[in-house]
C-alpha cells in the first residue's frame, strides 16, 4: 500500500486550514475594478506609519542601503538595547520576532507537541490552534462567557483553571483580545497567574495594548518578576504602524527566553524592519496622538453603530466587532461592491457579528455611508 504525501502529515495538521488574512486591496481592485477603496478589515493604523520610522526608512535607504548584501544582527543587539531600556529589562529577556505571531509559533514549538495540550480562549486569535496543532498538541478550547455577561464573549479565566491539567505546556490569553475587543482586568489576570501551576506557561499577547485606556492597562512587566512562566507579547504593528515590516518581541525571564531563542531562525526579523523599529520606539507623540484619536473615534463609530440597532461588543483595541442580528458574510460580500473592506467572523464561530477597524474620521464616515446602502438593500 503506497503512502500519500498527505499521509505523511502529521494529525494535527490534517485538522487545520489556511489562515485568511483581511482581503487586500489590490485584490479587490483586480476583481471588481474599484479605484476607491477603504480597508477596515485588518487593525492597521489609519494614521499610517510613525513618522519617525519614515525618517528612518529614508535615512537607511540613502545611507545604509549599501549594506543590504549582510545578514542582519542575527541578535538584534541594538533594537534590544533600546526595548530593555524601555522596559527596563536585561536584554538577555528579550526575544525578537518576525511579529508577535513569530514568537507565538516559537513559544509552541518549545513547550508543545505530541502528549501536550495548549488552552485558550473560544473567539480567540486564529493564530493560536495554528501554532499548537502545527506541532501536533491537543488544542483545549475554552468556553467564552456569555452574550449576557458584563463581558459577553470574553476570556472565562475560571474556566481556563479548569481545563489545565499535567499535560498542558502553554496557556493564551490575550487582552485586549481579537476578534472581540474585550479585555481582562489586571486583578483578575494577576489572580489567575496566581493559581496557574509554576510549570505551565502563559503567554499575555498584549498586541493591542497601547489602544487601553491607562485605568484598564495592566502592568504586566511587574508581574514578569514574580511569575517566571509568563511570557508577554508585543508588537510593532499596530500603534506604530509598521504592519508591513514585521517586527514584535516577547518579554520573559532569562531562561525561557533562553530555551525560545534555541528554536528561533537565524535573522528573523530582518535589517530594515530592526531599523525602524529601533525609530519607533522613540516616536511618544505618534502613540499618543494614535491612541487618543482612537479613542474618541472607536467611541463615536460604537455609537454610530448601536444607533443602527447593531450591538457592538466592549472594546479596547482598534476595531469593534459588532452583531449584525443575521449572516454577516452576505453583508461582507455587498460592503465588498461599495469599495469598503471588513471582517466577517464565521472563520471564528461567529457568523452574525462583521469587525471593523476604526479608521480616520473620513474612513469611518465612508464605513457608515457602505453600510447603511448595504442594509438598506438587505
Amino acid at each position: 500500500m503506497s503512502i500519500t504525501l498527505s499521509d505523511q502529515a502529521h494529525a494535527g495538521i490534517h485538522g487545520l486550514h489556511t489562515y485568511v488574512p483581511g482581503k487586500p486591496i489590490e485584490d479587490l481592485k483586480r476583481e471588481l475594478g474599484l479605484t476607491s477603496i477603504v480597508k477596515l478589515a485588518s487593525n492597521e493604523n489609519p494614521f499610517g506609519t510613525a513618522p519617525a520610522v519614515k525618517r528612518a526608512l529614508a535615512a537607511f535607504a540613502s545611507e545604509g542601503g549599501n549594506d543590504l548584501h549582510r545578514y542582519p544582527d542575527g541578535n538584534g543587539f541594538a533594537l534590544k538595547h533600546k526595548l530593555a531600556e524601555r522596559h527596563d529589562i536585561e536584554m538577555s529577556r528579550i526575544t525578537l520576532g518576525n511579529g508577535s505571531n513569530d514568537v507565538l509559533e516559537l513559544t509552541a514549538r518549545v513547550f508543545l507537541g505530541p502528549g501536550k495540550n495548549a488552552v485558550f480562549s473560544q473567539y480567540a486569535f486564529a493564530v493560536y490552534p495554528i501554532v499548537a496543532r502545527a506541532v501536533n498538541a491537543e488544542t483545549r478550547v475554552v468556553p467564552a462567557l456569555g452574550a449576557e455577561a458584563d463581558m459577553p464573549y470574553g476570556h472565562d479565566l475560571d474556566g481556563f483553571l479548569e481545563h489545565i491539567d499535567e499535560n498542558t505546556g502553554v496557556v493564551f490569553i490575550a487582552s485586549p483580545n481579537n476578534p472581540t475587543g474585550t479585555w481582562l482586568a489586571p486583578g483578575a489576570i494577576e489572580a489567575f497567574m496566581d493559581a496557574v501551576p509554576a510549570g505551565v506557561v502563559v503567554v499575555l499577547d498584549e498586541a493591542y495594548l497601547e489602544y487601553q485606556a491607562d485605568s484598564e492597562r495592566p502592568n504586566s512587566r511587574a508581574w514578569l518578576e514574580r511569575y517566571p512562566n509568563l511570557i508577554v507579547t508585543r508588537t510593532f504593528s499596530k500603534i506604530y504602524g509598521m504592519a508591513g515590516l514585521r517586527v514584535g518581541y516577547a518579554l520573559s525571564s532569562a531562561e525561557v527566553a533562553d530555551l525560545i531563542n534555541r528554536v528561533r531562525q537565524p535573522f528573523n526579523v530582518n535589517i530594515v524592519a530592526m531599523h525602524c523599529a529601533e525609530a519607533a520606539l522613540a516616536d511618544d507623540d505618534f502613540v499618543v496622538y494614535s491612541t487618543e484619536t482612537n479613542a474618541v473615534q472607536r467611541a463615536s463609530l460604537s455609537q454610530e453603530l448601536e444607533a443602527r440597532g447593531l450591538a457592538c461588543l466592549p472594546s479596547q483595541a482598534n476595531f469593534i466587532t459588532f452583531d449584525c442580528g443575521r449572516a454577516s458574510t452576505p453583508l461582507f460580500d455587498a460592503m465588498l461592491r461599495e469599495g469598503v473592506i471588513v471582517r466577517p467572523l464565521a472563520s471564528y464561530e461567529m457568523p452574525e457579528h462583521l469587525r471593523v477597524t476604526v479608521g480616520s474620521e473620513e474612513e469611518n464616515r465612508i464605513f457608515l455611508t457602505a453600510l447603511d446602502a448595504v442594509l438598506a438593500g438587505a
